[in-house]
């Protein structure tokens, strides 16, 4: 028969097998803290670090004309939101108040009462006023340019917010390029073997600028087409408003006209 073990030599063995086998979770367990000794500590960047796409004289020189480009265009749609209502272009009861004044004939104090309240509307009436003793056509004209000239004041600082879209997205992809012309120097200088920490500034100033830029364009370009459609709308029923105010004018004018005996016509001379 085969001789059996003793017991005695059995424990040794299982010893033996049991730190064997615990030895590398032993040493897994001990790495991370030396591969982490081994790893410099994350620098955590504050606001303006983010801000300012990266940090720097160049961060800062590509970042602050957007950040100038959007106080411009809060500045100007919080403008437009005060000017473009109906109650600024056409003060509340105006129209009602010329359309008495003259349909009676008180030009004079229809002129006054204009010229105490301007408005878009005002304006438009008074230029109309002004041509008063040439006819209803003469105002009818006179009504239709300064409308026209009111309208194209309005439209002109509305274009300013399509201006400062076009210039934001300009700026952003400046700062593009130049992030991308850092990153690909950092290239040619280590001849092709950059780490990605050395690319790392480059490309996150390129991306930052171009977040920043689209960040003004697109709320200015909604801004530009919801002012615009407004001042469009707002401008056009001033219009009519103005020819309200003169439709007494203009219905006495044409009765005067229907009741004006026909003027002799000249007979040639002759014999």
């Amino acid at each position: 028969m085969t001789p059996q073990p003793k017991r005695s030599h059995l424990f040794p063995l299982a010893a033996l097998l049991v730190l064997a086998a615990a030895a590398p979770e032993v040493a897994h367990a001990q790495a991370p803290p030396a591969a982490a000794a081994a790893e410099p500590p994350a620098v955590k960047q504050n606001f303006t670090y983010f801000l300012f796409g990266g940090g720097g004289l160049i961060g800062i020189a590509c970042t602050v004309p957007i950040l100038l480009m959007s106080v411009a265009a809060v500045a100007l749609a919080i403008e437009q939101i005060i000017t473009v209502r109906r109650s600024v272009l056409m003060p509340p009861g105006l129209g009602a108040e010329l359309h008495s004044l003259i349909a009676n004939g008180s030009f004079a104090h229809a002129e006054q009462q204009c010229r105490l309240k301007p408005s878009f509307l005002s304006r438009v009436a008074l230029a109309g006023l002004q041509e008063v003793r040439l006819g209803y056509t003469a105002v009818e004209k006179a009504m239709e340019d300064a409308s026209q000239g009111e309208a194209s004041r309005l439209s002109r600082k509305i274009e300013l917010l399509s201006v400062l879209a076009n210039i934001s997205t300009m700026l952003g992809l400046f700062g593009t390029v130049v992030g991308l012309v850092i990153a690909f120097k950092q290239v040619a200088d280590t001849q092709g073997v950059a780490r990605a920490s050395d690319l790392a500034g480059g490309i996150y100033l390129a991306l930052m600028t171009t977040v920043e830029g689209l960040m003004v364009a697109i709320p200015s370009v909604g801004a530009y087409a919801l002012f615009r459609h407004r001042a469009d709308q707002l401008a056009a029923e001033t219009a009519l408003m103005a020819e309200y105010a003169f439709t007494g004018y203009k219905r006495e004018r044409a009765a005067r006209r229907t009741t004006e005996p026909p003027r002799p016509s000249r007979s040639p001379a002759g014999g």
